[in-house]
């Protein structure tokens, strides 16, 4: 069974940078992403990657947020710069078989809080 851990998260000031990191073990998926989660809002999907090196953002994070992949570690990466008070969530890694954009993800991890600061 895949297992996803997160880490690189906490707190920022406004416009500060933070790199989220996914390492996963076990069965090998050829999707990864990123979502979040604020407090009193619905999951949110952040971005997207393959093995085919496709990628999809969410409006509110396109020229802020880069993610990548590492294939030959299973791990993923969110570069986060310029970051605002609304990026403010729990991140959560997550894995699938598919492809950019359905991916069909079925596992995820537990997740790595953000706090940005005005």
């Amino acid at each position: 069974q895949v297992v996803l851990v997160e880490s690189g998260g906490g707190s920022v000031q406004a416009g500060g940078s933070l790199r989220l990191s996914c390492v996963a073990s076990g069965f090998t998926r050829h999707c990864m992403g990123w979502f979040r989660r604020a407090p009193g809002k619905e999951r949110e999907r952040v971005a997207l990657i393959d093995d085919d090196g496709r990628s999809v953002y969410t409006d509110s994070v396109k020229g802020r947020f880069t993610i990548s992949k590492n294939m030959a570690k299973n791990s993923l990466y969110l570069q986060m710069n310029a970051l605002k008070p609304e990026d403010t969530a729990m991140y959560y890694c997550a894995a699938g078989p598919d492809r950019v954009p359905a991916c069909g993800l079925d596992y995820w991890g537990r997740g790595a809080q953000v706090t940005v600061s005005s």
